[in-house]
């Protein structure tokens, strides 16, 4: 799955679909896109992604409580 990190633009790969999804884990193994050469898989912040359209993630990926009241 193709994520965009909100900072740079850049196309991120995510390797961990299962934890993008998991609103426990606050970070998921991912690699950049950017140039020629495959880069070093990293984990990210889900907080500094969102889906290339510009969309955030969903609130149930990235908190736990998402279904108590704010």
């Amino acid at each position: 799955m193709l994520l965009q990190d909100k900072q740079t633009g850049e196309l991120i790969e995510i390797l961990d679909v299962q934890a993008l999804s998991d609103p426990t884990q606050s970070a998921v193994p991912s690699q950049s896109q950017e140039g020629q050469e495959e880069q070093d898989p990293v984990k990210l912040e889900k907080a500094n992604l969102a889906f290339p359209s510009g969309e955030s993630l969903p609130r149930c990926w990235v908190d736990a409580n998402y279904r108590e009241q704010n």
